[in-house]
């Protein structure tokens, strides 16, 4: 009788031990159930801040640079190539006869996601020593007839891309 007791006892003690932690484990998983899944808008919001819109995923390119591997060999392959074009075409001109104190001019190239590129000369503020507009037809004029480019990618997608190239006119 003593055992009997002693085992009902036990019983009831390891129920409502298993009470206790049944109960207990309910109320913390309760807490599951009130939480709110977020909406579509705020994971886009998230999603958005995430992104870093000042760089892109992979810079424009030219055929001749998707060969490389590395990202910035292929930026640096981009620029370099670019600019010896630019250079290229400039140097059949005569912008350094007409404009001899001219050394180096800047260009902002665009760069478009259907692979156009457009080209704008950066003039100083002050820019009164030479005929801005005349500069400005010869570079449109001289600036065509350039190889296929690839425009930058951005989270999959092509966008459009701007920078300054500074181009040398005058090379001793």
């Amino acid at each position: 009788m003593y055992f009997y007791k002693i085992l009902v006892e036990f019983k009831n003690k390891a129920l409502k031990q298993y009470y206790f932690f049944l109960i207990l484990g309910f109320f913390t998983s309760c807490q599951y159930f009130e939480k709110q899944v977020p909406s579509e808008k705020e994971l886009l919001q998230k999603e958005l801040k995430a992104i870093n819109w000042k760089e892109v995923d992979e810079y424009p390119s030219f055929t001749d640079c998707d060969k490389l591997t590395e990202k910035i060999q292929r930026q640096q392959c981009f620029f370099e190539y670019l600019t010896q074009l630019i250079q290229d075409k400039l140097e059949v001109d005569t912008l350094s006869v007409l404009y001899p104190e001219l050394d180096t001019i800047e260009v902002k190239v665009t760069v478009f996601p259907d692979s156009r590129m457009q080209f704008e000369p950066q003039f100083p503020k002050d820019s009164t020593a030479y005929d801005t507009i005349k500069i400005d037809s010869i570079l449109h004029a001289r600036l065509v007839n350039f190889p296929k480019v690839n425009p930058a990618i951005k989270q999959g997608i092509p966008v459009k891309t701007q920078f300054i190239l500074p181009v040398i006119i005058k090379v001793e």
